[in-house]
């Protein structure tokens, strides 16, 4: 009851505050719905402003290089655990968040955050692969595995028809769960293996995408792309609504792949505490939360919204994955300096090649 009442009085507070407060939102491209936003800004009479990262690094990298003034950040596991490393985030104040309760307990208390000192889940998605139904049926190519943009003999039918995510770690990760490997291996002579397995399928592919796969993929310019579950399922919508000759499909590898479970932070630049507080509470309620699943097909960690989610995505095993799928998938987890200079420089050398 203390809990609730104290919620009450900082909503209270909040109100008579919030009318020209502007609360400013670091995102993944296209990873809010625009009804969403507009209840929010209806509800606390605020304006929300979002600017858009398509990678980890990408953000991370901003803010070292002095950006400030975000309130609220959505960054994967391993990046929370290096902002928190850095000092970079505020801790949340859990009293005033009253939807706590709505999250589910496997996505509580994760290894990069223990006890969810600073970051609450948002929303997560599988790293796989997306293609179109019609021409690789006609090519008979498998649709099962990482071999499909890593394998010569299926990439010569596909040559220049092929993206695959401009990251490191999502690109590398893929790779290394292909030759068998955990994503949490320390050999770098493994790594060395992902590394030629690139190297060797490169020349195949038509670019490094982080997001304009789904476009292309959606109007048929490309035909494979690596890339996550919640933008497959936007690549198949697209195709779909727009009266496509072809359909869009997606699998997850056989071997294995990346889970991604973003998070909602507070930085430590922002000014907006008690609004991003609030931000964080809305989207915790099962309407809000299932407003995202519903619009760009992303898995969902809030089990007051699961009921409200369309049947046909909760339905999806590639975007909720089921207990046996969800035992072949490994988050992303952040080496030590040593180990990521030697990563880094892998990285450099397959791009430049």
């Amino acid at each position: 009851m203390l809990r609730y009442l104290f919620v009450l009085f900082w909503a209270l507070a909040g109100e008579a505050a919030c009318a020209a407060d502007t609360l400013y939102l670091y995102n993944w491209n296209n990873y809010i719905a625009e009804e969403t936003v507009q209840r929010f800004e209806a509800r606390c009479a605020c304006r929300v402003r979002q600017d858009y990262y398509s990678d980890n690094e990408e953000m991370l990298a901003k803010l070292e290089a002095g950006a400030v003034g975000y309130d609220i950040l959505v960054p994967t596991g391993n990046a929370v655990e290096t902002l928190i490393r850095q000092h970079a985030l505020k801790p949340l104040d859990r009293r005033a968040i009253a939807h706590l309760d709505n999250i589910r307990p496997e996505f509580l208390d994760p290894w990069y955050d223990p006890g969810n000192r600073y970051s609450l889940p948002y929303a997560y998605s599988v790293t796989l692969i997306g293609y179109n139904v019609d021409r690789l049926h006609a090519l008979g190519l498998p649709l099962d595995s990482w071999a499909l943009i890593f394998e010569p003999e299926y990439l010569q039918k596909l040559k220049g028809r092929v993206t695959v995510l401009n990251s490191q770690k999502e690109l590398m990760g893929a790779a290394m769960k292909y030759l068998g490997y955990s994503l949490q291996e320390h050999d770098m002579h493994k790594w060395e293996q992902a590394k030629a397995l690139i190297l060797r399928a490169k020349p195949y592919w038509a670019a490094f995408s982080n997001s304009t796969y789904i476009k292309d993929l959606a109007i048929g310019n490309i035909w494979v792309a690596h890339g996550y579950s919640n933008d497959m399922f936007r690549a198949r919508e697209d195709a779909r609504a727009a009266g496509r000759p072809f359909a869009i499909g997606f699998f997850t590898p056989k071997e294995g792949a990346v889970l991604a479970v973003d998070n909602m932070v507070l930085h430590r630049s922002g000014r907006q505490t008690a609004l991003a507080h609030r931000f964080i509470d809305f989207m915790l309620e099962g309407e809000n939360s299932a407003s995202l699943a519903n619009a760009i097909g992303a898995g969902n960690p809030n089990r007051a919204a699961l009921p409200l989610i369309a049947p046909e995505i909760t339905g999806d095993r590639n975007i909720f994955p089921d207990a046996e799928r969800m035992r072949r998938l490994e988050m992303i987890r952040d080496f030590g300096p040593a180990e990521r200079r030697i990563l880094g420089r892998m990285w450099i050398e397959i791009k430049v090649r």
